[in-house]
Parts: C-alpha cells; sequence; structure tokens
C-alpha cells in the first residue's frame, strides 16, 4: 500500500477523533442580523423546539424501557445536542451523536424480551424514534461537510454501533441505509464544491473582462494623447527651436524660445512614459524614478527662466517618504502653471516647511498678474488632481484667493500617510 495513503488515512482518522473542527458555515439566522426581533424569536422557538424533543426522548425511555429518570435525561440529552452543533461545529456534533450511538441502547426490547412479554415490545431498532432522526440528519450533514478521509472514518465508527447492537436480521438493512445516506450527503458536498468552483471560475471570467475593458480604454486614451498632445508639444519644440534662425529675434528672445523648447522637450518625455504605462499590460507597471523635494530648486530655475519671478523658501530637514515628497513636488509644479496661465507677471512665493509629523507647502501669488492667453480662464484639473493627491495621503488641502487680489494654495500633508493610499504616478 501506498505510504502516503497511509499517511492519509491517520490523518483522517485523528481528525476525526480529536482534531479541529471544519470552517462554520453561515449560520441561517445571520441573514436576520438587521431583524433582532425575528432572529430572537426564531433562536427561542429552536430552543423550545430541542427541549420538546429531548422532554418526548425522556418519556419515551421512561415508559417503554423503564430506565432511571437520571439515565433517561442523559440519554435526551446526547440525543438532541448534535443538532444545534451541526451548522457551526459538525465534527463535535458527530462526536457527541457517536456517543449517544453507544449509550442510547440501554435496557432496549430484544427477542427475548418479545418471548416474555409480547412481540409488541420488541425494537427493530436499539436506538429511540428521536435518535433514529438525528443520527440521519447528523450523518447526511457530516458527510456534505467533510472531506473524504474523515468521512470513511465516520461512517466506519457510524457502523459499529450497528453492528454490535442491531438484531442480525436487522443489520443488512441499517447498514444500506447509513452508507447510502453517507454517499449522498457526500454528493451534496461534491454539487457544493463544484457550483463553488464554477461560480469562482465566472467571477475570475467578469473580473477578466473588466481587466480588458480597462486595459482598452487606457490603449484608446494612450493613441488620443499621442496624436493630439504629443502631436502639438513637438510643434512646439520644433518651432521654438528653429525661430531664432528664422526669425531676427534679440538675445533676450533667443533665451525664451530656447527654454521653451526645453519645457516643451521635457513634457514629451513625460508623455512617453505616461504612454508607456497606458499601454502596459500590467495593472502596476514598474514607473520611472519620481521626482522629490530635492528637485525643487530645479523645478523654480526652469520658471524662472520662462521669465517668472519665484521665490523659493524650502525648510526640510530630510526627504519624506516617497508619496509625500512626490505629492509635495507636483503641487509646486501645478501651483506654478497656474500662477503662469492665470497671473503672468505676478511675484509667486513658494514655501515647504516641516512641521510636528506633517508638511506644508504652500503656493502663493501676488497681485496684478493677467492671464497669458484666450484659455486661461477655462475651468482646468490641475486643482482637483491636488486636492486628490492630498486627500489620498489623509491630508488637507485649500485653494482660494487672498484679501490683496492674489491667489493661495496651501496644502497640509501627514508624514505617515496610510501605506494602501499611497498614490502612484504614471510619470
Amino acid at each position: 500500500m501506498d505510504r502516503s495513503t497511509v499517511r492519509d488515512a491517520l490523518a483522517g482518522l485523528r481528525r476525526t477523533v480529536v482534531g479541529p473542527d471544519y470552517p462554520a458555515r453561515r449560520r441561517p439566522l445571520d441573514r436576520l442580523r438587521h431583524r433582532p426581533r425575528t432572529a430572537a424569536v426564531l433562536r427561542t422557538a429552536g430552543l423550545l423546539v430541542l427541549l420538546g424533543l429531548a422532554l418526548i426522548t425522556a418519556q419515551f425511555l421512561l415508559d417503554t424501557r423503564r430506565l432511571p429518570i437520571a439515565t433517561a435525561w442523559v440519554i435526551a440529552l446526547l440525543t438532541v445536542a448534535p443538532l444545534p452543533l451541526l451548522p457551526t461545529r459538525p465534527l463535535l456534533a458527530w462526536r457527541i451523536m457517536f456517543i449517544g450511538q453507544l449509550f442510547g441502547t440501554f435496557n432496549r426490547r430484544t427477542t427475548d424480551d418479545a418471548v416474555v412479554l409480547g412481540p409488541a415490545t420488541y425494537e427493530f431498532w436499539p436506538w429511540n424514534p428521536t435518535q433514529i432522526l438525528v443520527i440521519i440528519v447528523v450523518l447526511v450533514t457530516v458527510a456534505a461537510r467533510v472531506d473524504r478521509a474523515v468521512l470513511a472514518w465516520t461512517g466506519l465508527f457510524s457502523l459499529l454501533p450497528v453492528w454490535i447492537f442491531v438484531p442480525p436480521g436487522n443489520q443488512v438493512g441499517v447498514t444500506l441505509l447509513f452508507v447510502v445516506l453517507l454517499i449522498v450527503g457526500d454528493l451534496l458536498r461534491h454539487n457544493l464544491l463544484t457550483r463553488r468552483a464554477l461560480a469562482e471560475q465566472a467571477e475570475v471570467s467578469e473580473l477578466e473582462k473588466a481587466r480588458r475593458a480597462v486595459l482598452e480604454e487606457r490603449t484608446r486614451i494612450a493613441r488620443e494623447l499621442h496624436d493630439v498632445v504629443a502631436h502639438h508639444m513637438s510643434l512646439i519644440a520644433v518651432q521654438a527651436e528653429t525661430a531664432p534662425y528664422r526669425l531676427a529675434v534679440p538675445e533676450p528672445a533667443r533665451a525664451e524660445f530656447s527654454a521653451i523648447a526645453e519645457a516643451a522637450r521635457a513634457a514629451l518625455t513625460d508623455m512617453r512614459r505616461l504612454l508607456r504605462v497606458l499601454r502596459s499590460e500590467s495593472e502596476d507597471p514598474r514607473t520611472a524614478p519620481q521626482p522629490t523635494l530635492a528637485e525643487l530648486p530645479a523645478l523654480v530655475a526652469a520658471a524662472r527662466r520662462a521669465g517668472m519671478t519665484v521665490e523659493l523658501d524650502s525648510d526640510v530637514a530630510a526627504e519624506p517618504r516617497g508619496p509625500v515628497g512626490l505629492a509635495a513636488y507636483r503641487i509646486v509644479q501645478e501651483g506654478l502653471a497656474n500662477a503662469a496661465r492665470h497671473a503672468a507677471g505676478a511675484e509667486v512665493r513658494v514655501t515647504v516647511r516641516d512641521r510636528p509629523g506633517a508638511l506644508t507647502v504652500r503656493v502663493q501669488n501676488a497681485a496684478g498678474g493677467t492671464p497669458a492667453g484666450p484659455d486661461a480662464r477655462g475651468g482646468g484639473q490641475g486643482l482637483t488632481g491636488m486636492r486628490e493627491r492630498v486627500l489620498a495621503l489623509g491630508g488637507s488641502f485649500t485653494a482660494c484667493p487672498t484679501a490683496d487680489g492674489g491667489y493661495l494654495i496651501d496644502a497640509l500633508l501627514p508624514a505617515d500617510p496610510p501605506p494602501s493610499d499611497e498614490p502612484k504616478d504614471p510619470t
């Protein structure tokens, strides 16, 4: 015999006798958790039914088998005790039922009693009627809950009292009945497992369809970005680079065109990273290194080369965690872009400070600026994006006009945001 088979059989025997029980299924009354009165009524009714069955069983044992009162009640309690345990502790319910099988045959009426007391005293079953029904219910339920190795041992143990206590003329019939009950329970278990596997497969299929839909939408967005935005940015870069050679412009203007071309090329680089992310089949693609607070001076320098008047006041002792530093950088970046669009020529002050357990980021432009173009008054998504970044980290965000006619963006970022809420930046 294969050693693995023997090992599995011994493991099944150990679990059958003293091993852990099987996971509890959802109790019938759990569906009524929002209706406590109905649940309480049903719970009380169930308790009364159990007590009624115990009383009927005890009276039967007292009248038919002439057992002492204490013995009759012990057997009656052993008879009904498995029923409330079946939904949550099937193995424990079977163990109690098996003990009841062994001790529930006390003082039963046999064929010898029928000769002396008459045929009416003869019992074809060594157990009381209530116990027979409980045995049937327990065997089917346990067979539907346990695995094959445990099922084999529970079936074998359940048949031992049949072969010991049931009269020889009835042993074959009772044995076949028990085997059929175990087979029916096992078929129910197999059917349940099959339906569960089909449901899980259907769920996986739905998730895969949803994933494919997301990937297709990402591909469509990437195509639109490439065909529209990247095309226009390429034209801006080419025109800014060639303008000094096509036009007679002074040296300061050449520097402006150079700054525009550099910004356009940087935007194209970020756009290519974003397109790679959108076209990736992975839902969590590897990204390029993200900017940190250490790169704020370079960001401010680029804004100054573009003609903005920017003052940076940064006092951060150490680089914060990745998502916090990235969010602070993006807030400053978007704040400078907003100031350039909506208040061109106004002075801008960027302040980044450490606070106990937090980081404050403030971008404030003075009054007196003018919109940089015909689209400067349009409603963009910059403020919405900044607010979403901050709220995802558990911080607070404020964007409002100031009393002197300027505009203020103020964000408070916690130093230790929730790990599951860390925002990812595709660029």
